[in-house]
């Protein structure tokens, strides 16, 4: 599947970086625009055509209120996906985001996790509403909104926890940049935690098609198993 585009729409340089610079941390997405105003990010969007699959985008901007950006996409027949990156808690402004098609929101302060989190469960979301075909029952499409909303299907087996989790795979995302995979023990040693417990959370990893296992050869002895992140 191509990479998922991103456009970025944040009045604040500084955060509009870090926005752009986590984005490009998570496997699969890609940066192809900023814009610090509702005007710009408009513009960007008309110019861009299809060009654009999601839109992290701040409500509080210098020129519209996001919500009012929301507005004129769907008015304009526009699909794009809206993930709200925002400190607006009004519960009011969050029942109309629901109301207009966002598909996340995220409120600021947010860990890089917890950001990632929202991306991958928005990826695994579009590979299942883009596949072919038709949905044969229910629990498909139960599934599809499972996924996007981080309610059933993600919660962690006993033992785990989510914290450790995201350790271990931010440990296999940053340290498997030179495209060579890591084995437990190295996870270990990255983490902080024993190798039989990154081991768990590696194959834990593996079941849920968020890393791939292969043997590693070159050493003596049988192959050592490495992980690598999808």
């Amino acid at each position: 599947m191509s990479a998922i585009r991103v456009l970025v729409v944040e009045d604040e340089p500084l955060l509009a970086e870090a926005h752009s610079a986590y984005t490009e941390r998570v496997p699969g997405f890609v940066v192809v625009g900023v814009a610090h105003t509702a005007r710009a990010a408009m513009a960007a969007l008309r110019a861009g055509g299809g060009g654009v699959d999601l839109v992290l985008l701040d409500f509080r901007l210098p020129d519209l209120h996001g919500l009012d950006v929301c507005r004129a996409l769907r008015a304009a027949g526009s699909s794009v996906d809206v993930l709200a990156v925002t400190s607006a808690r009004d519960l009011a402004v969050v029942r109309t985001a629901v109301s207009l098609g966002v598909t996340h929101y995220l409120l600021k302060p947010f860990t890089f996790a917890a950001f990632r989190d929202k991306l991958e469960r928005y990826a695994d979301y579009r590979a299942q509403a883009l596949a072919d075909g038709e949905v044969a029952a229910q629990h498909e499409v139960d599934q599809m909104f499972a996924t996007l909303r981080g309610t059933a299907g993600h919660s962690l087996p006993k033992g785990l926890d989510a914290q450790t989790l995201d350790r271990v795979r931010a440990a296999l995302i940053d340290g498997t940049r030179t495209e060579v995979g890591l084995s437990a023990t190295e996870v270990s040693a990255l983490t902080g935690i024993s190798r039989v417990t990154a081991r768990r959370y590696l194959e834990y990893l593996v079941t849920v098609d968020r890393a791939a296992r292969t043997p590693r050869y070159g050493t003596p002895g049988r192959p050592e198993v490495e992980y690598r992140p999808r």
